[in-house]
């Protein structure tokens, strides 16, 4: 079992009554919306025989930016993976773009339109910048040009060091990597798992300001983000998980404005 299995297994206990306090919705799931992009059901999942997540339930529109907060060991990387096909799913469901692609693989998933960026090892070292988004596009017969051109507008320090080795880039750098060879297929919706972790502070808002621009440009955004406070600040919706369960959910800002919230989650 890996090292981020390992961070989704730790628990922390949280008061249910504290739930009962909050001003914000503890509703698991709206109606669906007709613009729904991806849809997650019921979804219990985990690693081997030990289930992380029980009956959660999550949606983002079609060009909507949703965060997922919570304390650590909440699960909320384990939902990142399993929407990716990296888990052990032990039911629900898992619809994007109204196809249902629960249980499927990686490779399957790609080809439907996700784009995945995980928190760790997530550009190959050995390879140059060029290489790692060549990478990117390895299901196409050829690499697009104008996908390369794209990300190297996006991503300017990438093209100045198309042949640097990605192991020697600054980890902010790497980040830029990471996410513009996920970006080399144009995806719908893109999975970013702690985008900000490991970055020096002063890059941190680099980073979100980098991915308010992939947003707003049309790309969907599901992020997992241990900076809480600065995720909702910039999302249009929140989910808070707790023990592997839905918690709330509820505008970003509003998630960030309410009191219970903020006392029990963000620090207050």
């Amino acid at each position: 079992m890996s090292a981020d299995a390992d961070s989704d297994i730790a628990t922390e206990t949280v008061d249910s009554d504290d739930a009962d306090a909050a001003g914000v919705s503890q509703e698991t799931v709206p109606d669906r919306e007709p613009d729904a992009l991806l849809e997650v059901r019921d979804l219990d999942a985990g690693y081997g025989d030990l289930q992380i997540l029980t009956d959660v339930d999550l949606d983002v529109a079609d060009g909507e930016y949703v965060t997922i907060v919570g304390p650590n060991g909440a699960g909320k990387s384990t939902v990142m993976k399993s929407v990716f096909g990296l888990t052990n799913l032990m039911g629900g469901t898992v619809l994007f773009d109204g196809g249902d692609i629960t249980g499927l693989r990686p490779e399957d998933i790609i080809h439907e339109g996700i784009g995945y960026v995980p928190q760790n090892d997530n550009v190959f070292a050995s390879l140059t910048v060029r290489e790692n988004l060549e990478m990117g596009a390895y299901i196409l017969d050829e690499v697009p040009q104008d996908a390369l051109d794209a990300v190297f507008d996006r991503f300017p320090i990438l093209e100045e060091r198309e042949s640097q080795k990605a192991g020697t880039m600054s980890g902010g750098q790497q980040q830029m990597l990471a996410m513009g060879r996920a970006l080399m297929l144009d995806p719908s919706l893109l999975l970013l798992d702690e985008p900000s972790a490991g970055l020096a502070p002063d890059l941190v808002d680099d980073m979100f300001d980098r991915i308010d621009a992939i947003n707003d440009d049309g790309t969907a955004v599901l992020m997992v983000e241990q900076n809480a406070k600065e995720a909702l600040r910039r999302c249009d919706r929140g989910y808070v998980l707790a023990n592997g369960k839905n918690r709330y959910m509820d505008d970003g800002d509003t998630l960030l404005n309410d009191e219970q919230v903020r006392q029990d989650f963000l620090g207050g």
